[in-house]
């Protein structure tokens, strides 16, 4: 979120998005939950959610913002 331009729209799809990544847990993020145990586990999920969150965030700015 340090690459976005500060608003409350913005940070709310960020937020959004990273729940939404979170819930889901598309290929990677499952797989790393899987793999990897313990807290290095539970951080390293949240740490690719939260790339794959910024990623959908820069390209709605990039098209829509």
């Amino acid at each position: 979120m340090l690459t976005v331009p500060f608003s409350w729209q913005w940070a709310l799809i960020g937020f959004i998005l990273f729940r939404v990544f979170a819930i889901v847990e598309p290929y990677p993020i499952c797989w790393l939950d899987k793999k990897v145990q313990g807290g290095l586990g539970i951080m390293i999920d949240d740490i690719v959610v939260g790339i794959f969150a910024a990623m959908v965030v820069q390209f709605l700015i990039y098209y829509y913002g």
